[in-house]
C-alpha cells in the first residue's frame, strides 16, 4: 500500500530521491499517457495517438512498443530518449488538492504529495529534494515542472478533443505492422487525427483552432506519425538481437 503524505520542508528535508528505472516503476510499458502540454517535445521521439476510456472520454497515449510489457525505448540505463513522459518523470509524487477558506469562499489548492513507501524515496541515497535553507533542491524543481505538465495538460485535454470532435477530426484508426512473413501485427484500439479532413478545413475552422491553441497541437500529433518507422526499426533491431 501507498504511504502518501504531503510534501514538507520541515518534515522531510533531509529526503532523498533516487532515479530508478524498470518494470518495478512502471517503465516497461507498451503505450504510456501523455498530455498536450507535452505534444511538442513527445511528437520528436514518438507516435501519438488517442485511446477512447468506458466512459467515452479520450486520452492521448505514446506508442512505445508492440509486444504487451514492451518500451522500445527503455534501455539497462534507462530511457534512450531525450524526453521522457511527465507521468514517469514525476517519480512518487503527485498532486493532492487542499481546500483552503480565504474570505467566504473555498479555494482548492494543488499540493505536491509523496509516496514514502517508495523505494526511490529516502535519507540514504540520490539527491535532495530541499535546499538547507528550505527552498526547492533542484530535483523537486524537476518533479514540480512534470507535475505542472501533468496538471495543465488535464484541463487542456478536455477542451482539445472537443475541438477536434466538433471538426469531426478524430477517428478510429487500423495501423497494421509487418516485420516479417511470420510476424505481423495488427493495432486496432487506437484513434487518430483525420489528416485528410485537416487538410481541407476552412480558414474558419483553422482560425478558431488557432486562437483556442489547439491548432499546433493538431501538427504536432500528426506529425509525430512518422516516429512508427523508428519504432519498426528499433522492433527489427531487437528481433535480430535476440
Amino acid at each position: 500500500m501507498a504511504n502518501r503524505v504531503l510534501l514538507s520542508n520541515v518534515e522531510h528535508h533531509d529526503l532523498k530521491l533516487a532515479s530508478r528505472w524498470g518494470p518495478e516503476f512502471g517503465d516497461s510499458v507498451n503505450q504510456m499517457l501523455i498530455f498536450p502540454t507535452e505534444f511538442e517535445e513527445a511528437q520528436r521521439e514518438y507516435p501519438i495517438f488517442f485511446r477512447q476510456d468506458e466512459q467515452g472520454e479520450y486520452h492521448c497515449v505514446v506508442l512505445l512498443g508492440l509486444d504487451r510489457g514492451e518500451n522500445l525505448f527503455l534501455g539497462e540505463d534507462g530511457w534512450t530518449t531525450r524526453y521522457v513522459p511527465a507521468v514517469q518523470r514525476r517519480g512518487p509524487f503527485l498532486i493532492g488538492v487542499q481546500e483552503q477558506a480565504s474570505d467566504d469562499e473555498v479555494r482548492r489548492q494543488p499540493l505536491i504529495h509523496v509516496d514514502l513507501d517508495d523505494p526511490r524515496i529516502g535519507r540514504e541515497e540520490g539527491e535532495p529534494l530541499f535546499l538547507p535553507h528550505g527552498g526547492h533542491a533542484p530535483a523537486l524543481d524537476r518533479v514540480s515542472r512534470a507535475l505542472k505538465m501533468l496538471h495543465t495538460g488535464a484541463d487542456i485535454q478536455r477542451a482539445m478533443f472537443a475541438a477536434f470532435q466538433d471538426l469531426e477530426l478524430v477517428e478510429k484508426v487500423t495501423a497494421d505492422v509487418k516485420l516479417s512473413d511470420e510476424q505481423e501485427y495488427h493495432l486496432t484500439s487506437f484513434h487518430a487525427l483525420n489528416e485528410e479532413k485537416f487538410a481541407g478545413l476552412d480558414g474558419a475552422a483553422l482560425d478558431r483552432l488557432h486562437r483556442a491553441g489547439f491548432l499546433r497541437l493538431a501538427v504536432f500529433v500528426l506529425s509525430s506519425l512518422r516516429n512508427m518507422g523508428r519504432l519498426i526499426d528499433l522492433k527489427n533491431r531487437k528481433l535480430a538481437n535476440a
